[in-house]
């Protein structure tokens, strides 16, 4: 049973001052596989460690460096957002690992295509196929913690999706299918956002939207975790592999000798592929959208 501690007041990434509750901390731990004992070790650490206007990313780096000593899988996946920030600096893998997102629900997905619209021709993001279901995909990678997408970004990207579904039906070479666009952030969008995107059929990923559904959701579930979770390569290790289009740690368990590529070998590339192994116990084909 938790003790009564004294409120503290921490300060979160877009400058909010809030009472310090360790229970997002607690749930972030459980989904990490964390021990119940471990849990509670961490957060009675933190409550002795915590100081007025503390910022949040610095008491969430201390339980990440409590997890990783004593288990590694566990943080990785506890360290998934900071791992999905790490997926720059150009945004590019950022929006390779959202492809294959889609390509583990069923979709055929291409990258960086030119579509031709009634005004003028749009490079989008990510084009995704399904049977009868198109999706024209906008992806917002922001570097920085506490960056929102506020009204302006859903409709640039609306009205880019328009215009390409309107040359698509003017030259009736839609083939039935049903266009729909996206909007997808590692970060969150403003409430006038949402409002806007939901009213015009815009469909909306974020970290945490939709409610129980969001892309931290998706990626627990699935086990679909980005090489930047890995707490044994280091970052240079990891752009390296980004900059070959290796993004999801899948990848590695299938082909081990892409890690070669890092100059990962003997047995450093053992303790590495324990790691991939761990994370990518649980992989599920999850027919999300």
């Amino acid at each position: 049973m938790e003790s009564k501690q004294p409120s503290i007041f921490v300060t979160k990434s877009n400058g909010e001052v809030v009472p310090f509750a360790p229970e997002k901390i607690r749930q972030s731990l459980t989904k990490s596989g964390a021990t119940p004992e471990l849990i509670e070790s961490i957060i009675q650490e933190l409550y002795k460690q915590v100081y007025p206007n503390m910022p949040t990313r610095i008491i969430y780096k201390i339980a990440y460096k409590l997890l990783k000593k004593a288990s590694r899988p566990a943080a990785g996946r506890y360290r998934l957002k900071q791992a999905i920030f790490e997926l720059g600096p150009s945004g590019f893998p950022f929006e390779q690992y959202i492809a294959e997102l889609f390509r583990q629900a069923g979709y055929t997905t291409t990258t960086n295509t030119l579509m031709g619209g009634h005004c003028i021709t749009h490079e989008v993001d990510i084009y995704a196929i399904k049977n009868k279901r198109a999706f024209i995909i906008e992806c917002k990678y922001h570097q920085l913690q506490g960056t929102h997408c506020d009204v302006k970004i859903p409709l640039y990207v609306q009205s880019r999706f328009k215009d390409i579904a309107w040359k698509m039906k003017e030259e009736n070479i839609d083939n039935g299918q049903e266009y729909r666009g996206w909007l997808i952030t590692n970060t969150r969008i403003t409430p006038d956002g949402t409002q806007y995107a939901r009213c015009m059929g815009l469909n909306m990923l974020s970290w945490d939207y939709p409610e129980g559904k969001g892309l931290k959701d998706i990626i627990d579930r699935s086990g679909l975790y980005p090489v930047t979770c890995l707490s044994t390569l280091s970052r240079h290790e990891k752009y390296t592999l980004l900059a070959l289009g290796v993004v999801l740690c899948r990848t590695l368990l299938e082909k081990p000798e892409l890690l070669s590529t890092a100059n990962i070998r003997g047995p450093r590339l053992e303790t590495v592929m324990t790691e991939v192994q761990h994370l990518c116990e649980h992989i599920l084909k999850l027919e999300w959208v």
